[in-house]
């Protein structure tokens, strides 16, 4: 029998809908595990963080959260925590939590797609697989975990692609790491998670890191904007395998000479970056200055250098984020 935190940060999970029709984070910690089934065979303990929807999130909830699982996991009689969020930036805070994890019990990210008060609510049997999830022994060792409509991911390359579906999430460059059949709890894979990093401090909460997606015809004004302004990092969603344009690629340098940090990423779901092309491609952005990051979507590719430029200098965070 393991004793499982729950914390509560708000989401569709915790949601009620107003009288204008709309849907407010507004259950408590306490009425979500109120809510679900009895009988689990472990001990639950709600804890009331945020109870916001979390589209509303910024970087200093999510060092709150951070530091949530940190203080519960310095208790001896915590054998893993669960976090009910809403489903829109899971994929962003997992994989910060996950960065920093350096403890060998779970932390398991939860949600619902449809609210409680609605036909087909989901939130009590994701929270109760979430439970179960956290408490076995299986799971010690893997990381951060978001539990899903019987699914596991691997925090890192999770990423939301539904925006109603009842299994809204994928993984990037793989499929859910283990599932839940009748109740039981199997483990296909492991993840590889390289050795964590410093936590989130305060001066993460103001360290900006925008996103700029590549689309036809795209030109390079906001990047620019952005240097000018003396934003330390940003984050290009290319298309194809990392691919920009012409004139991006000479804005790239610019902005590297700088001292921005460019992290390339790709808009498209699945696969890796890889510098193919010439000509504004991959390739020509990569010898411009362009860091690529692998493995991760380029929403948790944000977080991964919002969290290095935090710690260190532009040229540090950009070494490491090159062999991360």
């Amino acid at each position: 029998m393991a004793h499982i935190v729950v914390l509560g940060t708000g989401g569709t999970i915790s949601s009620r809908t107003g009288t204008d029709g709309a849907a407010v984070a507004s259950d408590s910690a306490e009425v979500l595990v109120g809510a679900v089934e009895a009988g689990r065979g472990h001990t639950v303990e709600p804890v009331d963080l945020l109870r916001v929807n979390s589209f509303n999130l910024d970087l200093a909830d999510l060092r709150t959260i951070a530091d949530a699982v940190r203080d519960q996991l310095a208790r001896k009689d915590v054998g893993g925590v669960v976090i009910t969020h809403g489903t829109d930036t899971i994929e962003e805070t997992a994989v910060l939590l996950d960065l920093v994890h350096d403890d060998d019990r779970p932390v398991v990210l939860t949600g619902a797609q449809i609210a409680p008060d609605q036909d087909g609510a989901d939130g009590g049997r994701n929270l109760g697989q979430a439970i179960t999830v956290a408490a076995a022994p299986e799971s010690r060792g893997l990381g951060v975990l978001v539990s899903f409509a019987g699914e596991v991911f691997a925090a890192r390359g999770v990423r939301k692609l539904h925006t109603l579906r009842p299994q809204p999430y994928v993984a990037q460059d793989a499929g859910p790491i283990g599932r839940l059949v009748q109740g039981e709890l199997r483990y296909a894979a492991r993840p590889v998670r390289p050795a964590p990093l410093p936590r989130p401090t305060a001066r993460f909460d103001q360290t900006r890191v925008e996103t700029l997606v590549l689309y036809p015809g795209a030109r390079p004004d906001l990047l620019n904007e952005l240097v000018r302004q003396g934003v330390p990092g940003v984050v290009l969603a290319g298309t194809g395998a990392g691919n920009l344009n012409r004139p991006y690629v000479e804005a790239v340098r610019a902005a590297v000479s700088a001292g921005t940090v460019v992290a390339l990423s790709t808009r498209v779901p699945h696969g890796p970056i890889a510098p193919l092309y010439g000509c504004g491609g991959g390739a020509d952005a990569l010898r411009a200055g362009a860091v690529a990051v692998r493995g991760l979507p380029y929403t948790q590719a944000r977080m991964l250098l919002a969290l290095l430029l935090s710690h260190f200098p532009p040229a540090e965070a950009a070494a490491r984020l090159q062999r991360f």
